[in-house]
C-alpha cells in the first residue's frame, strides 16, 4: 500500500492506495478507528481488487473540518477522494460508522457505486435513546474521560470467546482512542447523532448492496440482524457466526470472500 495525503476539495486525506487491479475496494473503518485498522486484512483483497482505505475526517490523521462532520460532508471527501485517485467506479465497504458514510453516497454519488456492503452496520437512523448516548459521550470527552471509553469500548467489539485470542488488537484499539483528537470525536459524534435514515433508500436503490452480521456483536444484536434481514429481502446476508462487532478480524477470511463476491459479480 502507497500512502498519500489528497486534498479532497478543502480537505487534506490521509490515503493508501494499493495502486492495481482492474477493480476497485474502498475500506472505510468505523468510529474511533484510523485505516490502519485494515492493514493485516487489506492483503485478503489485494490478489484480486484495487484496494484504497482512507482516514476519514475526525480520526487518523485526515484534518477535522468545523464542529461536526455530518455523514453527507464525509460521503462528499470519499468521493472526491476517488476523483483524485483518478478511480471513477469502486465498490464500497464501510465498518459500522463507515457504512453510514457509504450510505450517504447514495445521495449524489450512486452512478460511481459498484456496490455498497455494509459491514456490522445498518440503514436506519439512530433512535433517542442512542443519541442520548452520544450526547453523553460528547459530555466525557469535552470532560476530558476519553480514557474511559478506551478502556471499555474495545472489549465490547469482540465475541467473548474472541477476546484472549485478540488480545494485542483490543490493546492497539485502545490506543487509537486515546490518539484520536477530542474535536474529532465529537465532531464524528455529532454527524451521527444528525444522520438521516437511509433504510428505505438503500432498499429502493439499485446499487447492489450486502450486510455482513456478525452473530455475537452486542451493538447489533441478533434480533436487531434478523430485522435487518426480514427488511431487506433484496441484500444479500452474510452471518459471521464467530464473530462481534469486528468480523474482519475475528474472522478475517470469510468477511474477505464476502467482500470479493459483491465487489467482482
Amino acid at each position: 500500500m502507497v500512502e498519500k495525503f489528497i486534498m479532497a476539495g478543502d480537505t487534506p486525506m490521509h490515503v493508501a492506495d494499493s495502486e492495481r487491479g482492474e477493480k476497485c475496494v474502498v475500506l472505510l473503518h468505523g468510529y474511533l478507528e484510523s485505516m490502519v485498522i485494515w492493514e493485516e486484512f487489506v492483503p485478503l483483497l489485494t490478489k484480486d481488487v484495487r484496494v484504497v482505505t482512507l482516514d476519514i475526517p475526525g480520526h487518523g490523521i485526515s484534518l477535522i473540518q468545523g464542529e461536526v462532520h455530518t455523514m453527507e460532508y464525509l460521503a462528499q471527501c470519499v468521493a472526491k477522494t476517488m476523483e483524485a485517485l483518478g478511480i471513477e467506479r469502486y465498490s464500497v465497504v464501510g465498518h459500522s460508522m463507515g457504512g453510514y458514510v457509504a450510505l450517504a453516497m447514495l445521495d449524489n454519488y450512486s452512478d460511481r457505486l459498484e456496490s455498497i456492503t455494509l459491514l456490522s452496520s445498518f440503514a436506519n437512523a439512530d433512535s433517542e435513546e442512542k443519541c442520548d448516548r452520544r450526547r453523553r459521550e460528547i459530555e466525557l470527552v469535552k470532560a476530558g474521560k476519553k480514557s474511559m471509553m478506551a478502556r471499555l469500548v474495545p472489549h465490547a467489539g469482540f465475541a467473548p470467546q474472541n477476546t484472549k485470542r485478540l488480545k494485542d488488537w483490543i490493546a492497539d484499539l485502545e490506543e487509537l482512542i486515546e490518539i484520536t483528537e477530542d474535536e474529532g470525536v465529537i465532531a464524528i459524534l455529532g454527524g451521527m447523532i444528525a444522520r438521516k435514515d437511509r433504510d428505505e433508500q438503500l432498499r429502493q436503490s439499485a446499487v447492489p448492496h450486502a450486510f455482513i452480521l456478525g452473530r455475537h456483536d452486542q451493538y447489533i444484536p441478533n434480533d436487531q440482524a434478523e430485522e435487518i434481514e426480514r427488511q431487506h429481502p433484496e441484500a444479500r446476508i452474510i452471518w459471521l457466526e464467530e464473530s462481534g462487532h469486528m468480523g474482519f478480524l475475528e474472522e478475517p477470511e470469510k468477511c474477505a470472500e464476502a467482500i470479493l463476491s459483491m465487489a467482482l459479480s
